[in-house]
């Protein structure tokens, strides 16, 4: 699995607006200028965001995007899901149920489904509140 620049941004988008909640509304313009991302892109990563209901774009004077729910309840899976798309490391584990003929015969798909819920448990592990105060403290744990 790759994460795009997409999905890098969305994470950093999202920091962004967990960081500057308790300013209200927060603009793109802004967060253009924080994270060094264009506007039109912003605007490419806030539209399928806000569909999925994870932040809610508000018009007006005052407009802008916030986070519908705490930090403590937003993972990156949850974000990287929304602008990547199902997140597995091979595309037969992409749905639900495995579709691929030959699921059983596949000598590789035991490895597979194992690196796929080492790589989901591990998105999961972390919310935004985690990630705020690991850039905040510096501090990574790479334990899988």
């Amino acid at each position: 699995m790759k994460i795009s620049t997409k999905g890098r941004y969305a994470l950093r988008l999202m920091i962004d607006l967990a960081e500057n909640q308790n300013q209200g509304n927060v603009s793109l313009k802004d967060i253009s200028k924080r994270q060094d991302i264009s506007v039109k892109y912003l605007e490419q990563i806030v539209s399928p965001l806000t569909k999925a209901g994870l932040i809610r774009s508000t018009r007006g004077a005052q407009g802008g995007y916030s986070l519908v729910y705490p930090i403590e309840q937003y993972t990156p899976k949850d974000i990287l899901k929304v602008v990547e798309g199902p997140v597995a490391c091979v595309a037969c584990l992409e749905t639900e149920k495995n579709l691929c003929p030959r699921y059983n015969e596949c000598t590789t798909i035991t490895f597979y489904e194992g690196l796929n819920k080492v790589i989901n448990d591990y998105l999961e592990s972390y919310t935004l509140k985690d990630l705020i105060e690991m850039k905040n403290n510096k501090t990574w744990n790479y334990v899988i």
